[in-house]
């Protein structure tokens, strides 16, 4: 065989000699006697997997145009002009520096943010205590069964596309397209909504002072955060990595505290407050919700659910680090496995905690609902409302140094996510290329830049009373997040089959989901069913005003899915695409890279653990705080 040209790293440039077209004019991989695949896929030498037969993938089978995925760290969909085939490309390349530790609290920092501080006040008084525990507990279920089928998929192909590429590969073009378009849609809002809470935190000393000079400007503080967040993602992953690796470390001696806290105040930490279950009993376990009796608080219960998803969201995010974990295999695996525990530590315990501590008909709780709709700061938080109830001062001023700790990690790992994702749909090729280029460091630095732009909307806080429309626009977006799990449930039951299809057996996989298939699909009719009755509550009167039907409650709730459906018809109609068959799913482009790259790692971490030894105390952390941390 005649030598091939070659990047300048050795990377070979595919010729696609031993492809033919097929009756539908896409690329046709053939295969030689006994399943035992020849070294020109596409340019790329096709793993052998112990004997197993790998299954022919015919890339653009059932689509018009020309298209076949190149060996590369992610698939690229044919978008381009002419159904060109997307080779990889030395420019487009992310460094692999994230470490196991760092993804793991990343995973845990971004399910941890204001909506435990702040948004379980207002579902508190609504809602009551109980019903409030149990809807957390099961859309905490809910979120470890999306984790899990996400983290076998990355498990076993850890592209840098992330999801959005599980869902071009495994499901549909199109489903890949909505699905990725509208995360960073998303994320360019969060972020400088991130900002902004992070200012209005700031904001609440010099209120607090009765301060009102130059350096009390939103403004000010708007400028010095995005310089600061812009700056620790340009500067490479592996410094994001660690500076989200210390402030979700925060965020967890943070949590600790908290229930620490409330645990002391439970058990009736001051003689003249009631402890124990009393406000289990008086004024009860569930509270009634825009009806009265049993029906009134089956709402109360159900009200909950979608608070619970919008605090949960952002657990997904590690399924965006995969392209540069250094060794995600085993990263991704451990950063699901911890999900649950933390779920159920954090988040139950907490909120069970709160009932404890707080009556769901509290003047103070009701008043801090009414200061939450307003801005953000301690005095919204529940937990502030815990405190005056028990006569503790000094907690206010403890409760606003936490939320600007969210605020800012929220608005750094937002910033990342934006990126990435920009990164991921150019990658696809649904996006213009430039997106896709990254400098010496592996940062996207035009995705960067062109997500960045977007931040400059915080400015608009320098009028307080812009928050509240922004609060609005950002409530439009987030239904984005519940179509998101949607959409991976949906890619995990399309990746279980095609690999069941293509024999990979179980064994072969790094990590498979605890739920299974059957699993993911409760949980994906789990997910549609609070997705679908998200907006039960526009149908109900409005005592302020005493309209029966709130129209405009309608459109935030449910625009979100009119344009995530719009974004996949008109995918399919305009590029003619069809759902993957078990048989077509692409389930190696790409692997033999990915595997490479691991055995090299893991060869190196190996010399590494030869040459030092672990000291007990060591080994102790490890089996101790380390599962936090």
């Amino acid at each position: 065989m005649a030598n091939r040209p070659q990047y300048d790293d050795g990377l070979e440039l595919a010729p696609y000699q031993s492809s033919g077209v097929n009756d539908d004019g896409g690329k046709e991989i053939y295969r030689n006697p006994g399943m035992q695949a020849q070294d020109d896929y596409g340019g790329m030498a096709v793993n052998e997997y112990g004997g197993m037969a790998v299954n022919e993938y015919q890339a653009g089978r059932g689509t018009p145009r020309s298209t076949v995925f190149s060996d590369d760290a992610s698939g690229k969909a044919a978008f381009h002009a002419g159904g060109q085939i997307y080779e990889e490309d030395i420019r487009s390349r992310l460094r692999r520096d994230l470490k196991t530790r760092q993804i793991s609290m990343i995973a845990l920092g971004g399910a941890l943010g204001t909506g435990l501080l702040i948004n379980t006040g207002p579902y508190l008084a609504e809602s009551g205590p109980v019903s409030m525990l149990i809807g957390y507990a099961m859309v905490g279920v809910l979120c470890y069964a999306v984790m899990s089928g996400m983290g076998e998929m990355a498990a076993w192909l850890p592209i840098a596309s992330g999801f959005t590429g599980f869902a071009n590969r495994f499901v549909d073009p199109a489903l890949g397209f909505a699905l990725g378009w509208n995360y960073w849609f998303k994320y360019i809002i969060t972020t400088p909504n991130n900002i902004i809470a992070s200012t209005l935190v700031i904001k609440y000393w010099f209120n607090k002072e009765g301060y009102d000079g130059p350096w009390s400007s939103p403004a000010l503080y708007v400028a010095i955060l995005l310089i600061m967040i812009i700056f620790i993602n340009y500067f490479g992953v592996g410094i994001f990595g660690e500076f989200e690796f210390w402030l979700s470390s925060a965020k967890v001696l943070i949590m600790l505290g908290l229930i620490i806290f409330t645990l002391v105040l439970a058990i009736k930490g001051r003689t003249d407050q009631p402890g124990g279950f009393q406000y289990w009993v008086n004024p009860g376990a569930f509270a009634p919700y825009l009806a009265k009796g049993s029906w009134g608080k089956f709402l109360g219960f159900w009200n909950v659910l979608s608070s619970a998803v919008f605090s949960f969201l952002g657990a997904e995010l590690v399924g965006v680090t995969v392209g540069e974990a250094q060794n995600p295999r085993k990263a991704v695996p451990k950063a699901v496995k911890m999900t649950f525990f933390r779920i159920v530590f954090f988040y139950i315990v907490l909120i069970f905690l709160l009932g404890l501590t707080v009556p769901y008909d509290s003047p103070q709780l009701l008043s801090a609902n009414n200061i939450s709709d307003k801005t953000v700061s301690a005095e919204a938080s529940p937990f502030v409302v815990a405190a005056m109830l028990a006569g503790v001062k000094a907690i206010p001023d403890i409760i606003n140094i936490c939320l600007l700790v969210f605020t800012f990690s929220a608005a750094n790992s937002d910033l990342y996510i934006a990126t990435r994702t920009l990164y991921s749909i150019s990658v696809e090729g649904n996006a213009p290329r430039i997106f896709s280029r990254t400098n010496d460091r592996g940062v996207p630095i035009y995705a960067l830049s062109a997500s960045s732009s977007f931040c400059l909307l915080a400015f608009i806080s320098v009028d307080l009373g812009s928050f509240k429309t922004f609060q609005y626009f950002a409530s439009l977006v987030t239904i984005f997040g519940i179509l998101t799990w949607i959409s991976i449930l949906t890619s995990h039951i399309f990746f279980v089959r095609a690999r069941k299809m293509q024999q990979i057996q179980d064994t072969q996989l790094a990590y498979i989901s605890p739920f299974g298939i059957r699993g993911s699909m409760v949980a994906l009719v789990f997910a549609c069913t609070i997705l679908f009755f998200n907006g039960f509550t526009c149908f109900s009167r409005d005592p302020s005003t005493g309209e029966r039907f709130r129209w405009r409650t309608f459109i935030v709730n449910y625009i979100g899915v009119v344009i995530f459906a719009a974004m996949v018809a008109g995918y399919k109609i305009f590029m003619r695409t069809k759902i993957w068959g078990s048989a077509d799913a692409d389930l190696f482009t790409g692997k033999k890279k990915i595997d490479e790259d691991e055995n090299e790692f893991l060869a190196s971490e190996k010399k590494k653990e030869e040459s030092t030894k672990k000291s007990v105390a060591l080994r102790v952390y490890r089996c101790t705080l380390g599962n936090f941390f």
